[in-house]
């Protein structure tokens, strides 16, 4: 299936100072960014993966894997995944596009901080990327405005079936 990536940035962009009643808040536990990141590529792939622990799914905040809302766990599902729903790969910054995920890291360690999603690529530099993200709401935020130390741009391929 194709990757919807008008829809996704276009979800994006709307929820982006809002939230989804249909999606529980996680701002007060942990943050939201990347349930709001995973939000976004629901709406752009229409297809969840409930394969259970390595899936990626939302039924509800009780009932849901890990991947909907860990910054590494959705990393892990979207590079690994060759089953239904989102499957990624990471490229250079350059060959982002419209809806894609870009991970960012605020401190050392092995681990990424920070799931934001492309709502304007421009031409590949931190300057012209524009993000949305929950947890420090934003919409068509510079990429360059953030203090990171490390950057890892997921390019959203495909989608599998269900």
């Amino acid at each position: 299936m194709v990757y919807n990536r008008e829809a996704a940035a276009a979800y994006a962009s709307y929820w982006a100072y809002r939230r989804n009643p249909r999606f529980y808040d996680f701002s007060d536990i942990g943050g939201d960014c990347t349930n709001f990141a995973s939000q976004c590529l629901y709406a752009g792939s229409e297809v969840m993966n409930y394969k259970p622990v390595y899936g990626w799914f939302y039924i509800n905040a009780n009932n849901r894997t890990a991947s909907w809302t860990g910054v590494e766990e959705l990393y892990n599902f979207l590079v690994n995944n060759t089953g239904p729903g989102p499957q990624g790969v990471v490229v250079p910054l350059m060959s982002i596009a419209l809806g894609d995920i870009v991970q960012l890291k605020f401190y050392a360690g092995n681990r990424f901080d920070h799931s934001p999603v492309v709502v304007d690529p421009g031409n590949g530099t931190p300057d012209t990327v524009l993000i949305a993200a929950h947890s420090k709401d934003s919409d068509c935020r510079p990429i360059s405005t953030y203090d990171y130390i490390d950057i890892r741009p997921i390019h959203i391929y495909n989608v599998g079936e269900a």
